[in-house]
This record gives C-alpha cells, sequence and structure tokens, in this order.
C-alpha cells in the first residue's frame, strides 16, 4: 500500500481519467463536437493541478468510501444508454427486463458495455483516490453524490412513475380508449404491412441526399402521411409495433406493477389489436421477421393476438440455401423478402379467404444497419458505419420487393402499407437528424387510393385506425384505441392536446396500464360501456380541449 501512495503516476492520473470521462459525457449528453471532450478534460486537468488536488499542503489520508460511488454507477448506466441509443427510453429498459432479451442481435455491444464498465471502474477508484487524499473532495463529493442523484433522468422517470401511483387522475387516456371494431366487412382487401427498420420520413430532407429516394418514389404512386409523430413509449419496435397495431403506447406491465419483473406469458391480453380484429373477419395472418421472434415478447406478442404462422430466425434459418448467410440479429432483408413472397404465394394459392402478411425488415437497424448482399453488389462496399448506405438499401428492397409481388400479380385487391416501426436511435447523422422535426413513414398503396399527401399532427397511435379505415372497416367514430384515423376529419389526440400533454399525461397513467396487462378483452367485458360512456370527458378535460377547424 505505502508504494501506492507513491506512485509517480498520482495524482495526475487520476485527474486524466476523470477529465477524459467527464468530457466523454458532455459530448454523449450534449451536440457539442467531438473536439469538446479533449478541451473539458485538458480545463479540468488544469483546475485540477492548479488547486492540487489530490496533493494538498496539508494533506491528511483517511481510508473512507466516498458517498458518490453508487450515484457515479447510476449515471453511467444513464451515458451508456444515451450513448447507445440517442433517447433513453426508461419504459424500453423496462419492458425488455421482463420480456426478455435472448437472442437479441447486440452482440457487438458486448465490447462497448465492457470498455465502459472497466473505464466506471477507473473513475470509481479515482475518485476514491482523490477523496482518500485530499480533505477538501472527502468534504464535497457528498454534495456531489447529491447532484447526481438529482441530475439523473433514470431516477426521475422512475420517480414520475412513482408519482403516478398517487395521482388524482390515473384514467385519463383510458378514458379516451375506443374498442376497435367487429362489425363485418365481406369485401375486405388482403393487408401487406412492412415495417422497416428505423426508416423514418425524416431521411427524405435533403440533408441525406438519395437515401430515401426509392421510398419517395413509391409514395408517389400512393397516399403519404407526414406529420406522424413520436410520443413516449412508442420509440422501439415492440412499442411501434403495438402502437400501430393497437392504437396503444406499450406501457410495461413491470413498471412499478404488482407484477413486476416476473416472466411474461402474454402481451397486452387486455385490448384487440389488428390480429384479433382481422382474425374475426377470417383473415388468415402471419408474421414473418429476420430476428428472433423470443426477443421482446414478439412471438407471443403475434401468437397471443392470432396470427396463424409465426416466425423468425429459428423457424427460417433451417431453410436458408446457405445457413452461413446471416447477421449478429438474424437474416437479412433480401432473404426475409424471399421467404415472404413465398408465404403470400402460398396463401394466394389456397385461396381461403383473405390474408394479412407482417414483415419486419432489419436492414436499417441503428447503429449502422445491416445491409444484404444484394445491396453490396449494386451499391458498391459498405464501410461499416454509414447508416445512410443502409437506408438507401433498405428503400429499394422494399421497392423491389412490392414490385416484384405486382409483377406476379399477388396484390390484387391488396393494401400495402409501407411503414417505419419508430423513429431511428443514434446512428452516423445523429445530429443532422435532432436538428430537424423528425417523423415516422407511412405509406399506402393499393385498388382506389390515389396518390396524395396528407398532412396532419399525429403518432403512430393513429396508424391502426387508419390501417382499418382504409381496408374499409366500419370504425366507431372514426376512432380505435387512441387513434383518430387520419383519413378522417377526426382530430388525433395531438391536433387537440398537443404531443408534449399527451405524454405528460402517459406519465401519470395508471388505468391503461392495468386495461393492457390485466384485464380482459374490451368487447368481450361484461356490463360494456357505451363507447359515449367511455371517452366521457370530466370538466377538468374540456378545459383543455379546441376545437379543430377544417
Amino acid at each position: 500500500m505505502p508504494a501506492l501512495r507513491s506512485l509517480k503516476l498520482t495524482p495526475w492520473l487520476p485527474l486524466v481519467v476523470i477529465g477524459l470521462s467527464l468530457g466523454y459525457a458532455v459530448t454523449v449528453l450534449t451536440r457539442l463536437p467531438w473536439w469538446t471532450l479533449f478541451l473539458t478534460a485538458a480545463v479540468w486537468i488544469g483546475v485540477g493541478l492548479k488547486l492540487r488536488w489530490g496533493a494538498p499542503l496539508n494533506a491528511r489520508y483517511r481510508a473512507m468510501w466516498p458517498w458518490s460511488l453508487a450515484p457515479l454507477s447510476l449515471f453511467s448506466i444513464y451515458v451508456y444508454l444515451a450513448d447507445s441509443f440517442g433517447n433513453v427510453d426508461l419504459g424500453a429498459v423496462f419492458f425488455h427486463l421482463q420480456a426478455g432479451m435472448a437472442e437479441h442481435g447486440g452482440a457487438g455491444k458486448m465490447l462497448l458495455a465492457l470498455s465502459y464498465t472497466l473505464t466506471v471502474l477507473a473513475v470509481l477508484a479515482s475518485v476514491t483516490w482523490l477523496s482518500r487524499h485530499d480533505q477538501r473532495w472527502r468534504l464535497t463529493e457528498r454534495f456531489f453524490a447529491i447532484a447526481l442523484l438529482a441530475a439523473n433522468p433514470l431516477l426521475y422517470g422512475i420517480g414520475q412513475r412513482s408519482a403516478a401511483i398517487v395521482t388524482d387522475d390515473g384514467a385519463w387516456l383510458d378514458r379516451r380508449y375506443v374498442p376497435p371494431p367487429t362489425g363485418d366487412q365481406p369485401d375486405a382487401p388482403n393487408l401487406l404491412l412492412m415495417y422497416l427498420e428505423s426508416i423514418e420520413r425524416t431521411y427524405s430532407n435533403e440533408l441525406f441526399g438519395d437515401a430515401y429516394a426509392d421510398l419517395t418514389a413509391l409514395g408517389e404512386r400512393g397516399l403519404v402521411f407526414e406529420g406522424i409523430h413520436q410520443m413516449e413509449n412508442t420509440g422501439w419496435t415492440m412499442a411501434g409495433m403495438i402502437a400501430s397495431q393497437c392504437g396503444v403506447p406499450l406501457m410495461p406491465a413491470g413498471l412499478l406493477h404488482d407484477s413486476q419483473f416476473e416472466p411474461l406469458s402474454k402481451v397486452v391480453p387486455g385490448v384487440d389489436c389488428l390480429g384479433d380484429v382481422l382474425a374475426e373477419q377470417g383473415y388468415r395472418l402471419s408474421f414473418l421477421g429476420g430476428a428472433s421472434t423470443q426477443f421482446a415478447g414478439k412471438g407471443l406478442f403475434y401468437r397471443g393476438h392470432q396470427f396463424n404462422t409465426v416466425k423468425g430466425k429459428e423457424e427460417l434459418l433451417p431453410e436458408l440455401d446457405d445457413p452461413e448467410y446471416v447477421n449478429s440479429w438474424g437474416l437479412y432483408d433480401d432473404t426475409l423478402y424471399d421467404f415472404t413472397a413465398d408465404e403470400i404465394r402460398r396463401l394466394n394459392e389456397e385461396d381461403n379467404g383473405p390474408w394479412a402478411v407482417v414483415n419486419l425488415s432489419i436492414a436499417g437497424h441503428a447503429p449502422s444497419g445491416f445491409p444484404s448482399q444484394t445491396c453490396q453488389d449494386r451499391q458498391g462496399e459498405f464501410d461499416g458505419q454509414d447508416i445512410l448506405y443502409s437506408v438507401e438499401c433498405s428503400a429499394r428492397q422494399a421497392r423491389d420487393f412490392i414490385e416484384q409481388l405486382e409483377q406476379e400479380g399477388l396484390l390484387e385487391n391488396t393494401l400495402v402499407v409501407v411503414l417505419s416501426d419508430h423513429l431511428t436511435m443514434r446512428v452516423s447523422v445523429w445530429d443532422q437528424l435532432t436538428a430537424l422535426d423528425r417523423d415516422n413513414t407511412l405509406i399506402m398503396l393499393g385498388d382506389g387510393i390515389r396518390p396524395q399527401r396528407v398532412r396532419r399532427s399525429a403518432t403512430m397511435l393513429d396508424v391502426f385506425p387508419t390501417i382499418l379505415d382504409a381496408m374499409g372497416l366500419p370504425l366507431n367514430d372514426n376512432r380505435a384505441g387512441l387513434g383518430a384515423s387520419l383519413l378522417s376529419s377526426q382530430p388525433t389526440l395531438v391536433e387537440i392536446h398537443g404531443l408534449e400533454t399527451l405524454n405528460e399525461r402517459l406519465r401519470e397513467e395508471t388505468a391503461l396500464q392495468h386495461r393492457l396487462w390485466e384485464g380482459l378483452a374490451p368487447q368481450r367485458r361484461e356490463n360494456e360501456e357505451s363507447i359515449a360512456e367511455q371517452v366521457t370527458e370530466t370538466p377538468a378535460d374540456l378545459a383543455d380541449e379546441v376545437e379543430i377547424m377544417r
């Protein structure tokens, strides 16, 4: 121990470790350029040497453990999540902990996680060394610990959800929930629902060149919706699919809930979703995705909402001609689209009623995407970093796939819906994206759909009733779930209240959470409330409403 105390590398080594880590955290949590890291570190080290941190004139060594070690560890988790995903969604963290992260494709992040862990251990050791060798640090770091706890957004989010348990009105959203339709529509079309992983409409901006050009070309033939923003609890794949197929945000079952952290056996069993509505109409339902259906409860969701065929990596790998042609998540999109085309051919050949096929691509997945060999043959070598390369790949393959099906005559009397599952997470053009007004992709093609652009203030919740409306299925007052059809004049919740108010109400909501995870399907409840009763406004609600003139 005496040898360690006299080590020539101290005290400046702890100052360097903390300074570089502080600079990195600043660049991650702000839009400041990368060189800010070194500027911050230099200022920190300079101040530390000037004030003789760790080597005061009247130094008194004391063996102790700093109060700030735990708050520093918690804050480092937030920095890691922000660096990996951009916007940290506490709901996503809780949902994936409960739904399961087996068979995830983030193996490449393990090295990053290991480097973060080692860095955090070095920071904790540095703070401990300084606190033990400098009484000024011993006096100050306990206040620093309080500041870290107060400033940590993760703890702030948990506090908000804790407060929701005792809020005066925890049913604001639940009162606005409208069950989806149950009426028959004998001539409803087939449905092809194509989720393009993270391919938001923001990529159509001229800043990103021709990356989105193929989707722009598709949109010129059909109906393009603009202004579909992202509310909280809809910002990851499962949440985006549930929002657009059930009309509700994905409020995790385990978020300060009686059943927290128990393994899920069902996913949002308390509401009827697209699969339930279409199954009631006699549709044959299939889901195909390149990643594992075990990850994040995808298989549980689709099987639990009456899909007949659910295939992911485990089911499709044995059918590959080349078992080595996979990425860390699963199948490349060119392979997945081949399997999806085969599934549509099978359903058409059976000719046993209408069908609906849901497809989830992978090419645009953050941080750099997974472009297929087909794209690399066409676009040239992929540098492993440029997300715009992968966006172009995803858009081109989606367009090629649709045109292939059209040429084969497989899309007659079929509504094709192309959409992003959510806004992208941190990618190589993150600073440019976040400086823009971002929105999701939603394009509809099919018989009777004339080319036009519709701009509305909406969220992914409104996609659900819009799809049902486009299929000709009857809606209750042009609404389903918490959404309103964008093909109607019915105002959306965002148009009435604004996105910020919607997010604030979501943080206070408890009744909708119980509906999602503990209730029965709304239209099967005994003593069912009428639609009018379910959406009755309180005086406080009415005070916030404004009439939308069209």
